[in-house]
């Protein structure tokens, strides 16, 4: 079970997500604080395994809590939860794991939990970031978000469950530096991340791919890479 701390210094808040969280069989014992001295405090006595932060609390705030974590030996992980987008560049410097935006969805919470459940149970590293940019916010994302990738020109529009982000960043370049993180060339166009792939077609006539509900085109060129990369992993060809 995943033990986690909840910290808001607006008590509807606190309770929303203690609410949520107590929804998730996944996790165990809910501590609750509405201030970061609060906080800092329960992190002094209790054993979490988990933190969801606001961070604008006043005197200390979800940051300056994150920061005292980052310095200890074993430290939780961090979610921050928030209105303001503002702080997200500065939050995975922190090495937050994620970055809620309230108001909050059941779906993104879950997600959330998925993300702390691997960390623990793995011991995984630090997610993979990349920065982007969205309108005039520039925020963090994390690389396995990204289901596939689109060549445009000399930038590259990363495809995630909840938007697309144009990057600075060719496609080849994006396919050598993604190789090992289990990215596959299928197109001139097209890199696909295989964990996303939902359905294959590999026949000579239209070979496909459907990854995130896209239905992409395998070129004739990757079609055998793409056959050879099958059959050492679980995917197997539909028709």
């Amino acid at each position: 079970m995943i033990n986690v701390l909840v910290a808001d210094d607006e008590l509807p808040a606190v309770e929303e997500l203690a609410f949520l969280l107590g929804r998730d069989g996944r996790i165990g014992t809910i501590h609750r604080a509405s201030s970061g001295t609060e906080a800092l405090r329960t992190l002094e006595t209790e054993a979490v395994d988990a933190v969801f932060l606001d961070i604008h609390m006043p005197a200390i705030s979800g940051l300056d809590i994150a920061r005292a974590i980052s310095r200890s030996g074993n430290p939780p992980a961090v979610v921050f939860v928030t209105a303001d987008e503002d702080f997200a560049l500065e939050a995975f410097d922190l090495a937050a794991i994620d970055y809620l935006l309230k108001p909050l969805r059941a779906d993104r919470l879950a997600r959330s939990v998925d993300r702390i459940s691997e960390l623990i149970k793995d011991g995984a590293p630090a997610p993979e970031m990349i920065t982007v940019d969205l309108g005039s916010t520039t925020r963090m994302i994390r690389r396995d978000d990204v289901s596939y990738v689109q060549a445009q020109g000399d930038y590259a529009r990363l495809h995630t469950a909840e938007a697309s982000y144009l990057i600075r960043v060719p496609l080849s370049d994006l396919e050598q530096k993604w190789a090992d993180a289990g990215f596959l060339r299928i197109h001139r166009s097209y890199l696909i991340a295989l964990k996303h792939v939902g359905h294959l077609k590999l026949s000579a006539n239209a070979p496909s791919v459907t990854v995130a509900g896209a239905e992409l085109p395998i070129s004739r060129r990757h079609l055998p890479a793409v056959r050879d990369k099958l059959q050492s992993t679980r995917l197997r060809p539909q028709g």
